[in-house]
């Protein structure tokens, strides 16, 4: 766990090179959670870079925060993962990099991102849907690990993060619920969470009373 100042502070300084250089970006992570909610601390910050039409968002990252000493960039070439490191606190804080479209929205504007504690930030719609797809994505590689047992490690890993993230949809959709676009929301994958964490049925079915359905 980090303490939140710290996430935000490394996050203000990464999205001021990220603005300089005109890559449009958004913050994603449990850290929304804990911006909301004022909680010291939070596990968990990315931030969702969109690309240009001939640019890489990795390549726009990099360009960004060349001739830094306070931001840097860190590849894994082996996983093809991009982090940026905060180096004015100790220890630096390490911020991952995901590319727009692969997560989140493909387009980072006024529709999808909000401006919170003086940040960019996935709306809470945009938010839970990209939570969602995370915990369907893992749910379905706990699938695979459990009926082909290669890797026990990996199976490990799936759950945990399947858990992980859907504690953040049901924190965040029971308390926003009615700032939630249910046209973003994958309904399928939805009643798939609420079957196997039925703590957010009371929020899900209030949301679609107040759309009519």
């Amino acid at each position: 766990m980090n303490d939140t100042r710290r996430l935000l502070e490394a996050a203000s300084a990464l999205s001021q090179l990220l603005h300089n250089a005109g890559a449009p970006h958004a913050f994603y992570g449990s850290v929304l959670n804990a911006v909301l909610t004022n909680a010291p601390h939070a596990d968990e910050i990315y931030c969702i870079v969109e690309g240009g039409p001939h640019t890489h968002p990795f390549k726009r990252v990099r360009q960004a925060c060349a001739g830094s000493t306070n931001v840097t960039v860190t590849p894994s070439p082996w996983s093809d993962r991009l982090h940026v490191r905060y180096h004015r606190l100790i220890p630096a804080i390490d911020i991952e990099i995901l590319p727009s479209g692969e997560e989140g929205p493909r387009h980072l504007d006024s529709s999808t991102v909000g401006i919170i504690a003086g940040l960019p930030f996935l709306t809470i719609s945009e938010f839970l849907r990209a939570k969602l797809k995370a915990w369907a994505m893992y749910v379905l590689s706990y699938l695979c690990y459990v009926l082909v047992p290669i890797v026990y490690h990996g199976l490990a890993f799936a759950s945990r993060r399947r858990d992980h993230d859907a504690q953040d949809i049901i924190y965040a959709f029971s308390r926003y619920w009615n700032r939630v676009d249910i046209n973003r929301i994958p309904e399928q994958d939805m009643r798939d969470l609420v079957k196997s964490y039925p703590a957010i049925a009371p929020a899900w079915r209030e949301l679609k009373m107040k759309y009519g359905m």
